[in-house]
């Protein structure tokens, strides 16, 4: 319905250019026209209602005077006492008898003198009545006339009895001129109303429009002003501010990334630059495949680098992952078998038939990071452990992945800190171990990307990390 409106109003404009270029363009404008247009018909439509409704009524009580009337006297007329017919009261104007042949049987004062009214068609015998208007007998107003036929001693007769149509008519003047005035001071207050209400409440609007118009990407502290009327307007300045402030947070980070990246990457291209110089200036061949040597693993350090800020910028945009339903544990074994001669042996008690939906690519990367951490800082050996949760009432089943090692361990106030990009905790040890910080922080947003959780959790000795994905519902 909405829509076929829509299309007949652009039709419309299409069509006249001189209506498109009439039609209010501004909401304070469109409102106002609208609430006047509205207003303006059912104004219209209630006058010829209350003008129609009151003529019907005034008309209905003439009729029912002058039946009484003609009524009264047909009666007296029917029994041969015509004679003892009163003069018609205030409400009748006049009375007229007229005999079949067409004399005036009896008449009213003010009708002396005036030819008889048509008689009634002879195939009409008993008493029936017919109503119609005739123009003024007497005086400058209509009249309602009843026709009554009657049978008399001397044969059929017919009463016209006529009631004034004079109050009706100055009631109808009156009502009329009422409206004329009323009408058009009611839907100018109604406009003028609708003018001043639609721009109280359009001024907030307005004001958050200036403020967003004046917020560059150099000042996003600043916020709009929330009105205090709690309504629809506060409300839309209330969830602004809160894209505002996303896009603040956001800026901080992406300007926070840049420099961290910055930063490590400038490291490892500085020692490669050494290192090359002092290749190109010592002239021994045989301390060339040691600086060279040095050159590639600063060379494999920044594809590392350069690997995971294309999987952070790849994450930060939120690009589609296709997701099947995949063997958790197999998926981890399968991780664990590539890492044969590792430093650090890792052990595994993985559940069989956990099921989650996932990409295989990514959920392996979160498994690979894992392991990498892991081993970083432990002593002797990686524990990793599947299992699954839940299922009971209304918590879904989950299955949980720990990895735990036997390093030092993460202190309590620095287990969400670990997840941040580009953080150590032991700042000269991982660079000595060739990590940059990213490796949690990658897979923490993998995790969120597949719909579960990554935490650091309280262990026996060493870090516990803690991955949690929902498993895959089946019907």
């Amino acid at each position: 319905m909405r829509d076929g409106l829509r299309s007949l109003r652009g039709a419309a404009l299409g069509r006249w250019p001189a209506l498109r270029r009439l039609w209010p363009t501004t909401v304070r404008a469109r409102a106002t026209v609208g609430a006047g247009l509205v207003v303006a018909a059912a104004l219209a439509l209630a006058s010829f209602a209350l003008l129609g409704l009151l003529e019907a009524n005034l008309l209905r009580n003439a009729e029912n005077d002058a039946r009484r009337q003609a009524e009264t006297v047909a009666q007296l007329a029917a029994t041969g006492r015509l004679g003892r017919a009163r003069p018609p009261g205030r409400a009748v104007e006049f009375v007229q008898v007229v005999s079949a042949d067409g004399r005036v049987l009896f008449s009213s004062p003010n009708l002396i003198g005036v030819p008889a009214f048509p008689p009634a068609p002879p195939e009409t015998p008993g008493t029936r009545m017919h109503t119609w208007r005739v123009r003024p007998v007497d005086g400058d107003h209509r009249q309602r006339v009843v026709q009554v036929v009657t049978q008399t001693p001397d044969g059929p007769a017919t009463v016209y009895a006529g009631a004034s149509l004079r109050d009706a008519d100055a009631a109808d003047d009156t009502t009329t001129a009422a409206l004329v005035i009323g009408m058009p001071l009611l839907l100018a207050t109604v406009v003028l109303v609708t003018w001043r209400v639609t721009g109280h409440a359009l001024r907030p609007v307005e004001a958050i429009r200036a403020e967003v118009a004046e917020i560059s990407d150099r000042d996003l502290h600043r916020r709009v002003p929330v009105p205090a009327t709690r309504d629809e307007v506060a409300r839309l300045a209330e969830t602004m501010n809160a894209t505002l402030d996303r896009l603040e947070a956001s800026g901080i980070r992406q300007r926070q990334f840049i420099a961290d990246a910055s930063h490590e990457l400038r490291s490892p291209i500085t020692v490669l630059r050494t290192q090359l110089e002092v290749a190109l200036a010592v002239r021994d061949p045989e301390l060339w495949p040691e600086l060279i040597g040095g050159a590639l693993e600063d060379v494999e350090r920044l594809q590392r680098l350069a690997a995971d800020l294309l999987l952070l910028a790849r994450i930060d945009a939120a690009q589609p992952v296709t997701a099947v339903p995949l063997d958790l544990g197999a998926l981890v074994r399968e991780v664990l078998d590539d890492r044969l001669g590792d430093r650090v042996p890792v052990r595994v008690d993985l559940a069989a038939d956990v099921e989650v939906t996932a990409g295989a690519l990514w959920l392996g990367r979160v498994v690979t990071n894992l392991v990498d951490n892991a081993q970083r800082y432990a002593v002797r050996g990686v524990d990793v452990t599947l299992r699954t949760t839940g299922g009971g009432g209304a918590v879904p089943h989950t299955a949980v992945l720990e990895v735990v090692d036997d390093g030092p361990g993460i202190p309590g106030a620095d287990r969400e800190r670990v997840f941040e990009r580009f953080t150590r905790l032991d700042d000269s040890r991982s660079r000595d171990h060739g990590g940059a910080g990213l490796g949690l922080a990658i897979a923490r947003d993998l995790s969120a990307h597949h719909g579960g959780t990554l935490t650091a959790e309280d262990g026996a000795g060493g870090a516990r990390l803690v991955l949690r994905l929902p498993l895959t519902q089946r019907p």
